[in-house]
């Protein structure tokens, strides 16, 4: 039951956040700095960078760009890849 609390405090933070940085607005200082550490933390939790770019308004190059910036790694491209079902097809034959 207390988590709830925290959970609710957490959503208003993020909405907040988003609604201060308007897309298109320049981002510095510690307002960058804590929505570079928001995007790295979601991103490592499994977040696309598409999906991030959606929750904050923000293009998906500038969600890279900062995700870049802090140094995360990124993750390759997801989905199937085309000769992959070809190549087990053949195996399992």
């Amino acid at each position: 039951m207390g988590d709830h609390g925290n959970l609710t405090e957490q959503r208003y933070e993020e909405a907040r956040v988003a609604e201060t940085l308007k897309k298109g607005s320049r981002v510095t200082g510690a307002a960058r700095e804590k929505l570079a550490a928001d995007l790295k933390k979601k991103y490592d939790s499994g977040a696309s960078i598409r999906a991030l770019a959606e929750e904050t308004g923000r293009s998906y190059g500038f969600v890279h760009r900062m995700l870049s910036e802090s140094g995360v790694i990124l993750r390759g491209r997801g989905g199937a890849t085309r000769g992959k079902n070809k190549a087990t097809a053949g195996a399992s034959s």
